[in-house]
């Protein structure tokens, strides 16, 4: 038999990554609280904001005006994308030499990378995540924390304890231990929806999962059993992506039977393309956080937007109004459109937080509990045998 080697990531993160990035541009923003956010639209969202703008209760995607309020002192930037592509690609460079299983975040300063079996190259995986972090600091003036676990979750949650400054090492084994007292939002992969169920049961811990058998998290939590019971346990066995593989996306579309210009028809199948989507997003235990939208007109004009979900989300009703706003963006002419493509380019974990703006999470609740239902009963009976009434002619 083959051997089988403990695999050893390392994860690096650089906090507040944009606003890193902006301080690394102008060391005089060092000295006071950022908030990144556009001015240019009417309901402006914040994009990111330093531990300072933390601290007075500012947090992603919270709505500008509110944010100020919050923090009134905060210096207010536009956001520069291309920028944080840049530093990407040059916290990238710099791992490059340790591994070709390098997958890095969405521009958000996020790095994982495999050092599985390089120990006689490069020593021990602490070594490296060490001179990473060195090597990232002295050549770029970003201050990454990092971590070294057994698997990407582990990894994602250790660096999630030590921040905004530190480092973590999970030995082989101690998974589990280390998880058990933690809350359930800072395991990656469990959502709102899983969060709310348990809490009905007065489940907030890690450690009170795992006391549960599969047979009984079934009954809570129906086909996301299977995921919360190794979850909490600390099993991840998604790999790490090669350097240049297209990372994992979701495709969907539909073609017209006939071409329509008439929004409501366009709608329609766009809530359809949402839903599809949401659900494939669900069975990855994974979230959106960008789509794009592409359209073909009768003429053989192609026009695509990009879209982003704040905070990334995997319930098709998110989807729809991100997915929404890129239509209206790329639907520009009086031409009939012929076939609408929806892609999510960029899949990653459930964010940690509750939704800060929710004021009714009983209704949250049923409404997660809702779209569990209707997924089970498509995936028994077919997707025909449950349809939403806004798809449907004429409602």
């Amino acid at each position: 038999m083959p051997a089988v080697y403990e695999r050893s990531i390392v994860h690096l993160n650089v906090v507040d990554f944009a606003v890193a990035v902006e301080r690394m541009v102008d060391n005089r923003l060092n000295t006071r609280p950022v908030i990144i956010a556009s001015r240019e639209t009417a309901r402006a969202a914040v994009y990111d904001m330093s531990e300072e703008a933390y601290q007075a209760g500012v947090r992603k995607g919270m709505r500008l005006h509110r944010a100020m309020r919050r923090c009134r002192e905060a210096r207010i930037l536009t956001p520069h994308p291309g920028l944080y592509e840049r530093a990407m690609r040059a916290m990238l460079k710099q791992a490059l030499p340790y591994s070709p299983l390098i997958e890095p975040g969405d521009r958000d300063g996020h790095l994982f990378v495999d050092v599985t079996g390089t120990h006689r190259l490069f020593g021990p995986p602490v070594d490296v995540a060490w001179r990473l972090g060195r090597k990232i600091q002295c050549d770029l003036g970003l201050k990454p924390i990092w971590s070294v676990a057994s698997n990407k979750l582990v990894a994602k949650v250790a660096t999630r304890l030590v921040k905004p400054l530190g480092e973590y090492i999970v030995g082989a084994g101690e998974e589990e231990k280390i998880l058990a007292p933690l809350p359930l939002k800072l395991i990656p992969g469990i959502d709102r929806t899983d969060r709310l169920s348990l809490l009905e049961f007065n489940i907030v811990k890690a450690s009170q999962v795992a006391v549960l058998s599969l047979a009984q998290l079934e009954m809570v939590s129906g086909r996301r059993a299977g995921f919360l019971y190794e979850a909490v346990r600390g099993i991840d066995r998604s790999p790490v992506f090669s350097v240049g593989r297209k990372h994992p996306a979701i495709h969907v579309d539909q073609e017209f039977g006939e071409d329509t210009n008439e929004l409501p028809a366009l709608e329609r199948a766009l809530y359809r393309l949402a839903e599809a989507a949401g659900h494939k997003l669900r069975r990855r235990h994974r979230a959106a956080s960008r789509i794009r939208i592409t359209i073909d007109y009768t003429d053989g004009i192609r026009c695509a937007r990009r879209g982003t979900v704040t905070p990334p989300s995997a319930d098709h009703r998110d989807l729809f109004l991100a997915a929404r706003k890129s239509l209206l963006s790329a639907w520009g002419r009086r031409v009939r459109v012929r076939h609408i493509h929806f892609s999510v380019v960029r899949l990653v974990f459930p964010p940690a937080q509750l939704n800060l703006f929710s004021v009714d999470r009983e209704k949250e609740k049923k409404t997660g509990d809702l779209v569990d239902a209707v997924d089970r009963i498509r995936a028994r009976f077919g997707w025909k045998a449950v349809q939403m009434g806004r798809v449907l002619s004429g409602v």
